[in-house]
């Protein structure tokens, strides 16, 4: 099925527009960057053979300009526009570790630096940011996604990356698509859990922040933790 064919609604620069981009899939995203397809073949058809052949995005972002050049479908004009997208990822993924350049010292600081990241976000996400002995960030890692009970977490996820990445301490974050910064009951009764197991392990949880929007609830500052 060719994207015109495809309800308004369904088709991906629409989609994206309408629904932000984070609703669309990885073929879909690819779709936009490579504009149209050929006479056999749509454009997300062509997309979604991509990511096959290479696994995800990640392998594909790594392959050499000949290597989309000989694609049917593809050719010069639209392997530049793939290689150019790919480098704009990485930059801004290299930019981003200027994060660890700031030392916190408050939620604010948490909040100014991941609303503009999370606050149009469909899905729940649950984040883990750790930090070093001077409080600055080593590494922010993802450890749920989902639209229902995203924020039900264990203890050994949490600190098994905390370890991993050889942290201090940790602050946990996770956001509201509803818009509602306050937190649950379930929100606050895992957190506890989290800190109690931060204390057994000598890695201290900072704060819990919630962001919804441009505001944010910092579970230390509403003295919840």
């Amino acid at each position: 099925m060719k994207v015109k064919d495809l309800p308004l609604d369904d088709r991906p620069r629409e989609k994206l527009l309408l629904r932000g981009s984070q609703s669309l899939s990885d073929a879909e995203l690819l779709a936009i960057i490579l504009r149209t397809g050929t006479k056999g073949k749509s454009v997300i058809s062509i997309s979604q053979e991509l990511i096959a052949e290479n696994e995800n995005l990640s392998v594909l972002a790594s392959k050499h300009p000949s290597h989309f050049i000989k694609k049917e479908g593809i050719g010069k004009d639209k392997a530049a526009s793939l290689l150019a997208a790919f480098e704009i990822s990485r930059r801004i993924l290299s930019q981003s570790k200027n994060f660890s350049e700031k030392k916190i010292t408050s939620p604010q600081d948490i909040a100014e630096m991941f609303v503009p990241l999370l606050k149009d976000e469909l899905k729940e996400k649950f984040i883990l940011i750790c930090l070093n002995s001077a409080n600055k960030i080593i590494k922010h890692e993802v450890i749920s996604i989902g639209n229902l009970n995203s924020s039900i977490v264990h203890p050994r996820e949490i600190f098994k990356a905390a370890i991993e990445n050889c942290s201090a301490s940790v602050i946990l974050m996770h956001n509201h698509p509803s818009g509602n910064p306050e937190p649950s009951s379930e929100d606050i009764s895992i957190t506890k859990k989290l800190v109690e197991a931060g204390k057994m392990l000598d890695i201290p949880v900072f704060d819990h922040i919630i962001l919804a929007g441009n505001n944010y609830t910092s579970f230390v500052e509403k003295r919840l933790i």
